[in-house]
């Protein structure tokens, strides 16, 4: 009698050789629309991180002005760390971490989840790292008194980027118009698999 083990071949190649073989986007995502939407919702969350790197970096003016450029002497985490933007009772906690250290680790995060996320590679690194970031952005500008500088308490942009990086992360969403098959195919993803 056949069973399920062995009609599967992505289950019967890792019984019958040992090797642990990791799902494609398609075995998880069934229909084309749906890893379409993905890879849109990959891509467009991708930029958002490094689209922030460059802003900060360079000054371009969106959110950073050139004077204050990460090139020109600015600092992208203290800068924000030490703004009225953060406010709450952690504030004292964000105003302690602001330092050198803390604008290259951010901006490191940035570049780092926004490339991965890009190119579909590392995406579980980059959910529980993007996470983190978006998690302490979001407490930092505690949005739960009045008068904060988010419209809703509970939900604001930042639980929206945490939740569409944990989402791609998911469901391996880095195969479509991106590079995940590549990175999954590599022995070392293999061998540790929280580098998906």
């Amino acid at each position: 009698m056949t069973t399920a083990a062995h009609t599967n071949p992505i289950v019967h190649d890792r019984v019958a050789s040992g090797v642990r073989t990791l799902a494609r986007e398609s075995d998880i995502v069934r229909t084309r629309a749906g890893r379409w939407t993905l890879a849109v919702l990959r891509l467009a969350t991708g930029f958002i991180f490094l689209w922030a790197f460059f802003d900060k970096t360079f000054g371009l003016g969106f959110s950073t002005p050139a004077a204050r450029a990460w090139i020109n002497g600015g600092t992208p985490s203290q800068g924000f760390l030490n703004s009225p933007s953060v406010v709450g009772p952690l504030k004292p906690f964000f105003a302690a971490i602001a330092s050198p250290a803390s604008d290259i680790l951010f901006m490191a995060g940035m570049l780092g989840i926004g490339v991965a996320v890009m190119l579909g590679i590392g995406l579980r690194v980059s959910a529980v790292a993007g996470t983190i970031i978006m998690l302490f952005m979001y407490l930092a500008e505690w949005s739960f008194g009045a008068n904060a500088a988010s419209t809703n308490p509970v939900v604001d942009y930042h639980i929206i980027y945490a939740i569409a990086l944990i989402a791609v992360a998911v469901f391996t969403a880095g195969d479509t118009f991106g590079f995940g098959r590549a990175w999954k195919s590599l022995p070392a993803v293999g061998k540790h698999r929280w580098l998906v």
